[in-house]
C-alpha cells in the first residue's frame, strides 16, 4: 500500500443514485427493476431468506434438537476450585464466586459439584448440590445451604367465582 491509495475509493459526498428520471441518466424506464414480475411493483421488499422463488436454504435443511427458551442458565463450579480459591471457615456464596473469578459469564443457578478434594471447613450456599458435593463439605464440617429459586407459575387453577350470595 502507497500514501496515495490511502483515500481510493472513498467518496464522502457522493451523489444519491436518482433513478427513474429518464432515459439519459441509465436507469430511466424501468428503473433497474426488470420487465416484468413481483419486484417490478412499488413497496415490494423480499424477505431475508428469498432465492428467487426456490426452497430457501433455512428450509432445506433438517432441524435437529431442542432449545428450551425458558429454561435455566445453570454455572456448575467444583468442590475442588472452591477450596484453592477460599480459606477455612469463609462463606461461599454465588457473588463471591464470581467475584473470585470461578462462575464468569452469564447464568442464573449455580450446582455445585463433587470433583476435587476438600479439606477445610466452608459454608458453602448454591441453588444446586450433587450428592457428592454435599458429602464432600459435610464430611470436612461444612455447611450447605440452597437457595430458593423462583416461584414455579402456577396454571389450570380457576378462580372463585365473584358472584354475590343471594339471601333466601
Amino acid at each position: 500500500m502507497n500514501l496515495n491509495d490511502v483515500n481510493k475509493g472513498i467518496h464522502k459526498h457522493t451523489k444519491r443514485l436518482r433513478v427513474g428520471r429518464g432515459p439519459g441518466s441509465g436507469r430511466g424506464r424501468t428503473a433497474g427493476r426488470g420487465n416484468k414480475g413481483q419486484g417490478q411493483l412499488a413497496g415490494w421488499s423480499s424477505p431475508a431468506i428469498f432465492e428467487g422463488g426456490c426452497m430457501p436454504l433455512i428450509r432445506r435443511i433438517p432441524k435437529r434438537g431442542f432449545h428450551n427458551a425458558h429454561g435455566f442458565i445453570v454455572k456448575s463450579v467444583n468442590v475442588g476450585r472452591i477450596a484453592e480459591a477460599f480459606e477455612a471457615g469463609a462463606e461461599v456464596t454465588p457473588e463471591t464466586l464470581r467475584a473470585a473469578g470461578l462462575a464468569k459469564g452469564i447464568w442464573q443457578h449455580l450446582k455445585i459439584l463433587g470433583e476435587g478434594d476438600l479439606g477445610k471447613a466452608l459454608k458453602v450456599s448454591a441453588h444446586h448440590f450433587s450428592e457428592q458435593a454435599k458429602a464432600k463439605i459435610l464430611a470436612a464440617g461444612g455447611t450447605v445451604t440452597e437457595l430458593a429459586g423462583p416461584a414455579p407459575v402456577v396454571r389450570k387453577v380457576k378462580k372463585a367465582s365473584r358472584k354475590k350470595p343471594t339471601a333466601g
